[in-house]
Parts: structure tokens; C-alpha cells; sequence
């Protein structure tokens, strides 16, 4: 068998976020559709999604959450710098908002992280094998020094660095969206130096912010491994690989699943809009379908898991 061009760790995120959203993901892992997934451990449905991941040995992953729902750590609910006056998280803008404010206590943040990795090794009896942001608040200033400091001390080797090549020509993303991404990719590419310091690491090219939901389709997809082995190959003729470079090794964010029902799931004030749209289902089919499983093999990819970089 020819070596392959590259490795691609398939991840679906939001695992336990609700019993639909669960099966939907197991099920895409049974079709060959993902190759791991990364576990919410303040959903709804963690419990659940940890005794299917176990059942059917899926590699899994922490989806680390400041922005959505209930913190984990019980001190934490009553009064915190990471909670509104109801015991909520801020969410996604309210929590970077309170951010640049200054009025989120990093400690607290260290504190809600290491219960959520204490969380995850009470469901599932080990540690997470690799460790990311939901909403990718872990590259965000400040929290990802943390976030990289609790990563390095627990000895989880992997995170994710959300900069994508092929991002910035994607006229057609929404203008809120485009103004977002680029907004990630800017805090992404500050948390690089951070990443390395502690020796946390990450796949060499990260893809699926601009195949998210309806914009998923085979040749968007197709798009962006190629848009990925470009700069994948290009680093490592950078670093001054040998002759026959070792694959490119990628992760692909996705967000499959059986769409939430209303007040069914979340984590702890119900399944937002996002869970709820049909796009859930849609990425859960495109990923299965039989054109996009023959476009790895044709494009000498492997689907693995991080165990396999």
C-alpha cells in the first residue's frame, strides 16, 4: 500500500450535546464518515456519548467549554467571573466581550478547565487525547496561556490551531462569519508561540471553517484538501524535509448530527439554533456520502485518529 499523502484526523465536535446530536455523531463514525470526536463534558448528553464512544471505541477528545451553558466545577456555578448573576457562561460574544473588558479571572478559567479534564476522566476512565476550545475560545489572549499551561502539566499532547488555508478567498461566506474566522485565525496564529513553549502540538494544517453546514459539499470539500496538502507541503519544505516527505498531517472540524430538539440538550439552558438547524443533518450526510469516502482514497488520504499522528 503507497504511503499516503496525508493523514486527516476527522473530528466531530459538540459530542454529548444532546441525545440527537450524539447518535447522529456514533452514527457517522460507523459510516466511515468521522474518525474521532471531541466530548463536551457539560452536555446534556456527555454521559451518554461516553458510554457509545466506549461501546464502539471511538477516539475521543475534551471539547474544552467556557462559553456555553453551566460550568462543571460546582464553586464556580454559585459566583464567578465566568458566569452571568443565573450561573451561566457569558457565551460566545459575551465571554470574549468580558475578556476585553478584563473581567474574566484567568485562575478561574484554570480552575473550570481542570474540572472539566477531571469530568471527562470520571466519564470515560482516561485522559482526553487531545484537548480543544468549543467556539475556539482556547486561543483567545490570556486564556490561552492557561489553556496551554493546564494542557503541558496533564500531559495531553494535542490541541488545534483554527488557521486555514484557502480562508481568505471565500467570498461567499456571510460578512459577520468572514469578520469572525479571520478573527479566530488572528488569535489562532498569536497562540502558535504560546503552543510551542509549553511543546503542546497540533496537526500541520487545520481545515473546516469554510465547510461548515450548508457550505459542505464533496467539492468543497475536495477544495480544501487540496487547499491543505498545498500548505502542508509547502511547511514541510520550509522546515527541509527529505526528499520523500512524510504525510501531511490535517485535522477537519465538523459538526454532524441529528438536529436538537427544542429543549432537548444543551448545557444547562437548552440546545441553541445552531444545534437545531438542519445544516447538522446536512454535514452528517455529505460526510457519509460514498463520493466524498472514494475522494479521500483518491486523494491519497488516510482517516485517523490523533493516537495515529
Amino acid at each position: 500500500m503507497p504511503q499516503p499523502r496525508m493523514m486527516l484526523v476527522v473530528t466531530g465536535d459538540d459530542f454529548g450535546y444532546c441525545p440527537r446530536r450524539t447518535r447522529g455523531i456514533v452514527d457517522c463514525f460507523l459510516s466511515g464518515g468521522i474518525s474521532n470526536v471531541s466530548l463536551l463534558v457539560n452536555g446534556s448528553a456527555a454521559e451518554e456519548a461516553a458510554q457509545l464512544a466506549k461501546r464502539h471505541n471511538i477516539p475521543m477528545g475534551l471539547h474544552a467549554n467556557l462559553s456555553e451553558g453551566r460550568p462543571v466545577c460546582p464553586s464556580l456555578q454559585q459566583t464567578s467571573t465566568l458566569t452571568t448573576q443565573h450561573g451561566f457562561f457569558h457565551g460566545k460574544t459575551g465571554f470574549r466581550q468580558a475578556l476585553e473588558r478584563g473581567q474574566l479571572g484567568m485562575a478561574q478559567v484554570e480552575v473550570e478547565l481542570r474540572a472539566q479534564v477531571q469530568t471527562f476522566v470520571e466519564l470515560t476512565g482516561h485522559l482526553p487525547e487531545h484537548m480543544d476550545g468549543h467556539q475556539h475560545v482556547h486561543v483567545l489572549p490570556e486564556v490561552r496561556e492557561v489553556f496551554a499551561q493546564v494542557l503541558a502539566e496533564l500531559r495531553i499532547p494535542y490541541t488545534r490551531v483554527p488557521v486555514e488555508a484557502g480562508l481568505h478567498s471565500c467570498t461567499w461566506l456571510p460578512a459577520h462569519l468572514h469578520r469572525f474566522y479571520t478573527q479566530v485565525e488572528k488569535d489562532a496564529v498569536d497562540s502558535i508561540p504560546v503552543f510551542k513553549r509549553y511543546g503542546i502540538r497540533w496537526p500541520d494544517v487545520y481545515l473546516g471553517l469554510t465547510t461548515m453546514g450548508h457550505h459542505m459539499s464533496a467539492s468543497s470539500l475536495q477544495r480544501a484538501l487540496a487547499h491543505g496538502l498545498e500548505a502542508g507541503q509547502a511547511g514541510h519544505a520550509t522546515t527541509g524535509a527529505a526528499s520523500s516527505p512524510p504525510p501531511v498531517t490535517a485535522e477537519l472540524m465538523v459538526h454532524p448530527g441529528y438536529p436538537s430538539l427544542p429543549q432537548e440538550g444543551g448545557c444547562g439552558a437548552g440546545p441553541d439554533d445552531f444545534s437545531q438547524s438542519s445544516e447538522r443533518q446536512h454535514e452528517l450526510t455529505v460526510l457519509t456520502e460514498p463520493a466524498v469516502l472514494r475522494l479521500y482514497g483518491q486523494q491519497g488520504v488516510q482517516l485517523c485518529a490523533f493516537r495515529d499522528l
